[in-house]
């Protein structure tokens, strides 16, 4: 699993001009599934989201985590993260999970957010989404698990 983290001070996602997930200050999650990723991969995911320090203290060093600052966290499904483009000039998206594998992970993923962190929000998941967001530093970060 692949996790495309932007600390930011504002997100929103809207589909078809309504807007379906949304924060202030926290952490926008673009989020891509391969098809060797499990519920396992999902929990390391969330257990990294919440913990990692990305947030400046008093003295302005990165010390405080999402659950710190109580920010919002923003979950997206991206399947273009999990892209080969390491050759030509088009995309290979066999490396991305199947869609129904895909949409499973990322309704756990969101699931397990929404019940060890109040603020959790998401995108919809196979939707044409537009996502407005301020970056904040910029500080964007990639995970795999």
């Amino acid at each position: 699993m692949k996790g495309l983290l932007q600390r930011v001070r504002g997100a929103r996602v809207e589909v078809e001009g309504e807007v379906v997930g949304a924060i202030d200050q926290g952490l926008l999650v673009l989020v891509g599934v391969e098809p060797q990723d499990t519920p396992a991969s999902a929990d390391k995911m969330i257990h990294k989201l919440l913990n990692y320090r990305v947030f400046s203290d008093a003295n302005g060093k990165m010390n405080l985590s999402l659950r710190d600052v109580q920010g919002g966290l923003l979950l997206v499904s991206q399947f273009t993260l999990a892209a080969d483009t390491r050759s030509g000039l088009r995309p290979g998206f066999s490396k991305a999970a199947p869609p129904a594998l895909g949409a499973e992970l990322f309704d756990y993923l969101l699931q397990q957010a929404k019940t060890v962190h109040p603020r959790a929000e998401s995108g919809r998941f196979g939707a044409d989404m537009q996502v407005h967001l301020t970056n904040d530093g910029p500080v964007t970060f990639l995970f795999e698990t």
